[in-house]
């Protein structure tokens, strides 16, 4: 998988699993040339979280390898991640065995560690219906658009275009394309501002949507222009909502620092033509600070809905930050960022 549709698919797996489950991606199987597209392990402190998380949370409810396709995968390409599964779950006993500190002869590698390993699930996730996936391995549905196949492979197959239309599946509906997506995009903005779900997926739908170079469908061109009048329209909201505030606050000190002024000067001049003045002065020092601080709070804003903390000494920082193109160049970054230091650049 290495086109951006792919990339986005791991990328948001694997994210929104992080907040439930240690999740990687690119997970090297060191018995084959295979990598795992996204391994995650539940994580038992966050058992709430996770139900709370509809579908993904519930296939994330014990280990698993998630292996999203773009195009409905081959009875090939599932033995492909079947295979995976097996070598992980013999690597992982490997590991148990190395932690133990147990010394293994060569004849006896495969045997079973002291402690059992949990053999983890495969989670295969189809845009449409693989029906010789679904009719060779008997998998039969356990809810909609979902599928187990016979006891003992542990398999699960995601049918994306079955799923129903509801908050529950969003996340995996994202990983769809076309009217697919559209719709799922269409819900993801219905959602409220401090939603998890738009924390997790929309960097990743501008980042992976808006800068694809790879060649595209009309369909898939409708669904990028969409996206991306979307997040215009929420930089245009943070972006008036910060002027406003800016501002408002701009104008009242403005108002304080013209009166203050305006009586100093009035001590030389006069206190009709100080106070007029000053108050000329401080309105433009006002608004002139209005804006910077209007840039500074968008920066806050963003990094607020992206979930990502802010310790004091960084925001009184990005507040006090004057320079326009500073600011400018730190909002872009938090837009995609994962973290406060891929922000802000380090102090020298």
């Amino acid at each position: 998988m290495h086109n951006r549709s792919d990339q986005f698919a791991k990328n948001l797996l694997r994210d929104g699993l992080s907040l439930v489950s240690a999740a990687e991606t690119e997970v090297e199987v060191l018995a084959a040339t295979q990598k795992i597209d996204v391994y995650s392990v539940p994580d038992p402190a966050r058992e709430a979280e996770r139900a709370a998380m509809g579908l993904l949370g519930e296939l994330a409810a014990e280990p698993s390898l998630f292996e999203p396709f773009h195009s409905t995968p081959s009875l090939r390409q599932v033995r492909q991640c079947l295979r995976k599964q097996l070598t992980w779950h013999h690597e992982l006993e490997r590991r148990a065995r190395a932690a133990a500190g147990a010394v293994v002869p060569d004849e006896d590698a495969d045997a079973p560690p002291q402690q059992a390993v949990d053999f983890p699930a495969l989670v295969v996730i189809s845009p449409g219906r693989p029906e010789t996936v679904l009719g060779a391995y008997r998998c039969e549905p356990v809810q909609a658009g979902v599928y187990h196949a016979v006891p003992g492979l542990a398999m699960r197959v995601v049918v994306l275009a079955e799923l129903p239309r509801t908050r529950a599946t969003l996340m995996l509906r994202l990983l769809g394309s076309g009217r697919l997506l559209r719709e799922a995009v269409a819900d993801l903005v219905a959602l409220p501002d401090d939603a998890w779900e738009r924390s997790i997926a929309t960097p990743l739908l501008v980042h992976f949507r808006l800068a694809r170079q790879e060649p595209t469908t009309d369909e898939e061109d409708d669904v990028s222009a969409e996206i991306r009048a979307w997040f215009e329209e929420c930089q245009q909201k943070l972006r008036a909502e910060a002027r406003k505030e800016g501002l408002r606050e701009g104008r009242d000190e403005g108002r304080k620092e013209g009166l203050s002024e305006g009586r100093k000067e009035g001590l030389s001049e006069g206190r009709k033509e100080g106070l007029s003045e000053g108050l000329k002065e401080g309105l433009k020092e006002g608004l002139k600070e209005g804006r910077a601080e209007e840039g500074a709070r968008a920066v806050l804003t963003t990094l607020r809905v992206r979930g990502i903390a802010v310790p004091d000494a960084a925001r009184e920082r990005i507040l006090a930050e004057k320079d326009p193109e500073t600011l400018e160049r730190w909002l872009e970054r938090a837009i995609v960022a994962t973290s406060l230091a891929e922000v802000l650049d380090p102090l020298s």
